[in-house]
């Protein structure tokens, strides 16, 4: 199974997306079905698609992080978002990132976040789809490598918060063992 993230963007036209590829017979298979299966208030997974009647290979699910909002925040999800990741998908097969036999043993799940406030569907589609190239990249990598994990720890930020500076790392050493 491969796991991948990426965020791609700022502002409300950003686009941060999660992936989890694996084999249709494995763990990523059920997770699929039982998503496609099991919509929730908000949260209806769709396949994605190229365009109608065309869906990605591997066959893409396309779950939102953020229920929508209103109709223009709908049709940012259905639309520029949902092209983007099933155009990102393709990129990634297109590349290597996902071998071209894994696209009819595999499935993919794609987590993604469309801000309710999103004004610019060419800018979502075009974040949606890098960071959906990107995540199965990462992903196809095994990134991000631990050192670079580990090095950023003191320093952890994202797009809506940045802890003050610490003066000394709050747990600065490891615990030790006892013999």
């Amino acid at each position: 199974m491969q796991i991948g993230e990426s965020f791609v963007g700022d502002g409300v036209n950003a686009a941060h997306v999660n992936t989890v590829l694996g084999h249709r017979d494995g763990p990523a298979g059920t997770a699929w079905a039982t998503a496609l299966a099991t919509p929730s208030e908000g949260h209806v997974p769709f396949v994605a698609v190229l365009r109608p009647s065309l869906p990605v290979k591997p066959m893409t699910l396309f779950v939102t992080k953020a229920a929508p909002a209103s109709d223009d925040h709908g049709l940012l999800i259905w639309g520029p978002a949902q092209a983007g990741v099933a155009a990102g998908v393709a990129d990634a097969v297109a590349e290597g990132s996902i071998a071209e036999p894994d696209t009819s043993t595999h499935v993919l799940i794609a987590a993604v976040w469309v801000n309710p406030g999103a004004d610019d569907a060419d800018t979502v589609y075009r974040n949606n789809r890098e960071a959906t190239r990107t995540a199965l990249a990462n992903g196809a990598k095994d990134l991000p490598a631990v050192s670079d994990v580990l090095a950023a720890r003191g320093t952890p930020r994202n797009p809506f918060y940045t802890p003050p500076e610490e003066s000394e790392h709050p747990f600065p050493h490891a615990p030790q063992e006892h013999a």
